[in-house]
């Protein structure tokens, strides 16, 4: 007689939270999802950033370098290679930044640091193609960077943000191109057409993209945005006139992104100003859940949590406006019955960095440098928010359980980037060898 064995393995714990965490979705949904997640082991990593906070939820590790209330900050909550871009809102000046903030909480700055470390190393793989000294050094480089960016703060030195001005490196050139292939017009002409009644989105040039709403649903939307939404903004926003925010047409958003895939989204074209063809603005509408750390959280701290951010709408415009570089003028929620929506300006100038087209290892780390830097610029703005204060509190704590090891901290980060992108293949391998088996299960049925 065999021995019963329990289901506490490896490749049994990653399809079992892949089928939890996707359990919501429709058929169809799931299915684009898990496509996605089938094309690559960094495409799995983005699109699984549950199994991600699982596994170093209670790390050990974090005692070595932080693991502290002083240590922790407003965090991304997905840090990865390719939530660094090029955006732009309101003024039309082109930056270089991270600006997702869906995932957003507080928590330990190693969470971020961790998990933008090991994207670094399954980019390093798939798309800039480095050795393996290669990726080791681009690690070291990432590392050094964020701790130097902290160690300036502390030093009272003035953060410079990557603008179109600033860019050095393989930055300079990408966002000047954006700048000229991208601008607001460039923008509506892609998602709208102009016509005898007006702008309205274009979907039936864009059926992959967007879809029509029922006749119920938009005036549903419609409500929302001239009504709740317009109460949450703050700023000059919250001061314009009504027509701003006439609504002009709605379409539902269709097959964007990897691990969000499945939440309810929309566009929203307002009036925006009546001076300019092109005056008009895009409203991005999409549905908010608990990011993936909150999930993890004992039921006191999900108390203290929600007493704190009433729903995720208000969590992630707090997020938003403690973390961005240049925040949304934009920025808001609505609720669509029980279900809660953030609002945010669609802007005109994003676009990812091509890695692929980097010439060799020493254009990555100079590129990597920049992550370093924005990330470490990014913590020290959430925890200003946090602590008004004594907004140098988070360098200090930091950089005092760094001080004298620096290169053991940056040794243990590469050390478990490198064997934590290893798993990551291992854990795609098992995905798409059981998608793969499903498949045939249901060809041969």
């Amino acid at each position: 007689m065999s021995q019963p064995l329990t289901r506490h393995n490896r490749p049994r714990q990653v399809l079992d939270a892949i089928t939890a965490a996707n359990a919501g979705l429709s058929a169809e949904d799931r299915a684009a999802k898990y496509a996605k997640l089938a094309e690559s082991p960094y495409r799995f990593f983005r699109g699984t950033n549950h199994l991600y906070w699982a596994d170093v939820w209670h790390d050990w590790r974090f005692a070595l370098y932080g693991g502290l209330p002083e240590t922790q900050t407003w965090l991304q909550g997905d840090a990865h290679a390719y939530n660094f871009g090029a955006y732009g809102h309101h003024d039309d000046a082109v930056r270089y930044g991270m600006d997702d903030f869906d995932d957003a909480l507080i928590g330990d700055y190693q969470y971020d640091l961790w998990r933008l470390a090991i994207s670094l190393v399954l980019d390093a793989r798939e798309n800039a193609e480095l050795s393996g000294k290669g990726t080791r050094k681009a690690l070291a480089a990432l590392v050094e960077a964020y701790v130097d960016e902290l160690a300036g703060h502390v030093r009272g030195e003035a953060p410079l943000a990557v603008t179109l001005e600033t860019a050095k490196g393989p930055l300079a050139p990408f966002l000047e191109k954006v700048a000229a292939k991208r601008s607001r017009a460039k923008m509506l002409d892609k998602w709208t057409t102009l016509g005898e009644d007006g702008r309205c989105f274009a979907v039936e040039d864009r059926p992959d993209k967007l879809a029509r709403l029922p006749a119920h649903q938009a005036s549903q939307l419609r409500k929302a945005i001239e009504g709740e939404y317009r109460q949450t903004l703050r700023g000059a926003r919250a001061e314009a006139e009504e027509h701003h925010f006439r609504v002009k047409d709605l379409a539902r958003r269709l097959d964007a992104g990897t691990g969000s895939l499945g939440l309810e989204r929309f566009y929203v074209l307002i009036e925006g100003g009546r001076d300019h063809e092109h005056d008009d603005v895009i409203l991005d509408v999409k549905q908010q859940t608990p990011p993936e750390g909150w999930r993890l959280m004992n039921a006191a701290e999900k108390r203290a949590w929600r007493r704190a951010f009433p729903h995720e709408g208000a969590r992630h415009a707090a997020a938003f406006s403690a973390i961005a570089e240049h925040p949304d003028l934009y920025l808001g929620w609505l609720h669509l019955g029980e279900t809660v929506f953030s609002v945010r300006e669609r802007s005109p100038f994003k676009d990812d960095f091509p890695t692929h087209k980097l010439d060799g290892a020493k254009p990555y780390r100079k590129l990597v440098r920049q992550w370093g830097r924005i990330l470490a610029r990014e913590h020290l703005r959430g925890a200003r928010a946090l602590h008004p204060d004594d907004p140098a509190r988070f360098a200090r704590s930091v950089c005092a359980r760094i001080e004298g090891r620096q290169d053991h901290f940056v040794a243990m980060v590469a050390t478990l980037a490198l064997s934590y992108a290893d798993c990551v293949g291992q854990d795609y391998g098992t995905f798409v060898e059981a998608e793969a088996t499903v498949e045939e299960e249901v060809t041969t049925g």
